[in-house]
């Protein structure tokens, strides 16, 4: 993956599973070595969510060994292409396990994240969209609504495209504006099916704990009950905290765990309680280790929990 220098680097994963491992308590476990499904499956799936042509043109310029996909932000070697495929494999292999009973509440911790992904277009350091991808496992395996919620400093423009047309899966964004990626803007609502299924909240640089959670908690309460989503998928992107050198915006450890706890709530009123977490952003190592230990900790609090699943895809 991306050399030295690069924010979206291995180190995260190591600095997450570290936190994790140090950490784990009665409620939750952490799996280091999830299953995959075989690759032809999530290379047949993933063609849900992108191009093709698109699949192919990772695989080759991973082969190249090096260079990058759209911009320096996309670097890529040769094991990008094992590296992103295995991150949506975990995607895949969630939502079935969600879809059939067997995980009830999870976080899923790969690289590189997913939600800038387009579906013919590498973006901000993402491949390929896993968020998307559960999110339409879970749509297609139940025929009911799901919800993204989207917490990371940086706008989901990926996920929001995917869907925008879309009434079975709705998007909720809390997020710095402007900024990149150029998209987010409250005006953004979504087309046809998918009409006021978008819902997003673009938030001034240096925005705090309270300014971020009273965005998300409203944008909850107008679209759970909109959706009345079967679960609640999550972008858990972390570069809101105080002092990421991407985000931009001013969350503490308390803002995190108010976030989490909105959501779980959230869940257990729309969702008989069922949330499939996902890491995306956060590049201040102490940042990442508070808020995903911050997370997990909110999302095991209540019964019928299932796995924190977290795999070191590099």
């Amino acid at each position: 993956m991306p050399g030295l220098g690069h924010p979206e680097r291995p180190e995260r994963l190591t600095t997450v599973l570290d936190v994790l491992q140090a950490s784990a308590a009665d409620g939750w476990r952490v799996e280091t070595e999830s299953p995959l499904p075989p690759a032809e499956d999530i290379l047949g799936v993933l063609k849900w969510i992108h191009d093709e042509d698109y699949i192919e043109s990772v695989r080759q310029a991973s082969a190249k060994g090096s260079g990058w996909l759209d911009s320096p932000d996309c670097a890529v070697s040769e094991g990008t292409f094992i590296a992103a495929l295995a991150a949506a494999g975990l995607a895949l292999q969630a939502g079935l396990d969600m879809a059939n009973g067997r995980l009830w509440r999870g976080f899923v911790a790969g690289r590189p994240p997913s939600h800038h992904a387009e579906r013919a277009r590498a973006r901000g350091y993402c491949f390929f969209n896993a968020v998307a991808l559960a999110a339409e496992v879970l749509v297609r395996s139940w025929n009911r609504p799901v919800l993204i919620v989207d917490f990371d400093a940086l706008h989901g423009n990926g996920t929001q495209h995917h869907f925008w047309f879309r009434g079975d899966v709705a998007y909720l964004s809390v997020h710095r504006w402007p900024g990149f990626p150029g998209t987010g803007a409250a005006t953004e609502v979504g087309e046809d099916e998918g009409f006021g299924t978008t819902r997003n909240f673009p938030l001034a640089t240096g925005s705090g704990d309270d300014v971020v959670c009273t965005a998300l908690q409203r944008g909850l309460d107008e679209m759970a009950p909109i959706v009345q989503p079967s679960a609640i998928v999550v972008s858990a992107g972390f570069s809101g905290f105080a002092g990421d050198p991407v985000g931009e915006l001013a969350l503490t450890d308390s803002g995190f765990r108010r976030v989490t706890k909105a959501i779980v709530a959230a869940a257990d009123r729309w969702s008989e309680g069922r949330v499939l977490s996902f890491l995306e952003g956060g590049f201040s190592e102490e940042g990442l280790a508070a808020g995903t230990l911050t997370h997990v900790e909110e999302l095991s609090r209540t019964e019928n929990l299932g796995t924190t699943t977290a795999m070191p895809v590099n």
